[in-house]
């Protein structure tokens, strides 16, 4: 019962907002290797960075192939970006960072105001992104950041009690990227101007191992696109 409520308080918590966006019933064989899979999430992340960018909020938005009012945009690959060892991309959104930023520990208590989805990467005429989801997506939900989210830091508490390992709960690749980024010291009913994206192939994020399932969704196999701004952050005591 213990790991019931557990499990039941962190969907409340983190997930209200989560939908299925790609109900297609079409299967999608998975690859038999992790070097396939792995560079098959590399393409469609590639294709992905091609067919975005940021709008003047900092939201990632497709291209229209019927709307021109677009057209002035730089997609998310032509921007500068890093690509971590891991396979994690970060892009820091220019003037769009604190001024007196405060650095994001390992353990802080975050605040994160944030649209974030999942695809997964499949063999269809080349390489294409595909089945994509929301992850959480507080900007268009409650309006407010996200407040400690287990997916970024899972209490020792929610470890113990779950009998589980914190790889079980946290996406590793989140945790990497926002070391590269600063908090804001924001309040929560302030407007967003989102700071950053972080891309986390399936291998940096659950990859094929037993995870908690967010949402009641098998994340298996996902690659996570994160578009967020840290509103703030505060020590765990």
């Amino acid at each position: 019962m213990k790991k019931a409520l557990i499990y039941l308080a962190i969907a409340a918590v983190s997930f209200t907002s989560c939908r299925k966006d790609d109900t297609s019933s079409t299967t999608i064989q998975e690859v038999s290797d992790l070097t396939t899979q792995n560079a098959n999430d590399d393409k469609a992340i590639a294709k992905y960075m091609d067919e975005h960018y940021l709008d003047a909020l900092g939201r990632i938005k497709a291209f229209s192939s019927t709307d021109a009012s677009d057209d002035g945009y730089t997609k998310l690959s032509d921007l500068s970006y890093t690509k971590l060892e891991s396979g994690v991309i970060i892009i820091v959104r220019d003037g769009a960072q604190p001024e007196d930023g405060v650095t994001i520990g390992e353990t802080d208590i975050i605040r994160l105001m944030h649209k974030s989805t999942a695809f997964l990467s499949n063999e269809n005429n080349g390489i294409q992104y595909t089945r994509k989801i929301t992850f959480a997506n507080t900007l268009e939900s409650t309006g407010v950041p996200e407040v400690d989210p287990t997916y970024y830091y899972a209490k020792p508490t929610t470890v113990t009690n779950s009998g589980q390992s914190r790889a079980y709960f946290e996406i590793e690749g989140l945790r990497e990227g926002l070391s590269h980024f600063k908090s804001f010291d924001k309040a929560d009913s302030e407007n967003y101007n989102l700071q950053g994206v972080i891309i986390v192939p399936s291998r940096a994020a659950f990859a094929r191992d037993s995870h908690y399932p967010y949402a009641n969704i098998d994340w298996r196999n996902r690659t996570f696109v994160f578009n967020f701004q840290v509103y703030k952050t505060s020590a765990r005591d």
